[in-house]
């Protein structure tokens, strides 16, 4: 095997590697901690309540992604453009929801973030423009069509998750609305995941000027 596909191996893998899985579960999964952990307190009007555990928890949250950010920068390693925005957009709505105390703004966030994520890619494709591409084509080499096509499907998930976000608002409880966080989490590796193969099968090698078939 040559040296360019074990890297393209190792590209197509990177969901599945300790840091990466790290960087996405590890602040959701404090955020779910410190919303159960707050729940076990009294209700009432001070700052540790059970009434303040969602504040609370998208606070740690919203630290332990900058705190993803921090270590990377601290390793040296290069942080993905699709990581910072993410982590600005979870930064803005999650402290704009905490300073004006309100649940309902903290509940549709995830909403508000995967439309304007949705809205980023489809928006660039009508103007030409593959945000798709651009935040990837450094660690992926594919023919445009192949990119196309990954910017519409990511495009459609993020509208899925955003309707997705709705439901589980307005149809459950906080609770659990809280906790399915980790599912979330969940259905975007599986997802992930289950573009490997097509990005495998079109990943345009080294010593090749033109996709594989």
């Amino acid at each position: 095997m040559t040296e360019q596909s074990d890297q393209t191996t190792d590209q197509a893998t990177a969901p599945n590697k300790p840091g990466n899985i790290w960087a996405e579960l590890g602040p959701t999964l404090i955020f779910v901690v410190v919303y159960n952990v707050l729940l076990r307190f009294p209700e009432g009007d001070g700052l540790f309540t059970k009434d303040t555990a969602l504040y609370w928890a998208t606070g740690a949250l919203i630290v332990m992604t900058l705190g993803v950010i921090i270590q990377k920068l601290v390793r040296g390693e290069r942080i993905p453009p699709f990581l910072i925005l993410s982590s600005v957009l979870i930064g803005t709505f999650g402290t704009i929801g905490i300073v004006l105390q309100s649940k309902t703004f903290l509940f549709i966030k995830p909403t508000i973030i995967n439309l304007l994520f949705a809205g980023v890619i489809f928006g660039g494709l009508a103007v030409g423009r593959n945000i798709w591409k651009m935040f990837f084509e450094s660690a992926f080499q594919l023919p445009d069509f192949a990119w196309r096509t990954l910017a519409i499907r990511w495009g459609l998930y993020f509208v899925a998750m955003a309707i997705w976000n709705l439901v589980l608002w307005q149809f459950f409880s906080e609770g659990t609305w809280a906790n399915w966080r980790l599912g979330n989490v969940g259905l975007g590796f599986v997802f992930a995941l289950a573009n490997v193969p097509y990005t495998l099968k079109h990943m345009i090698d080294a010593d090749k000027t033109e996709p594989q078939a």
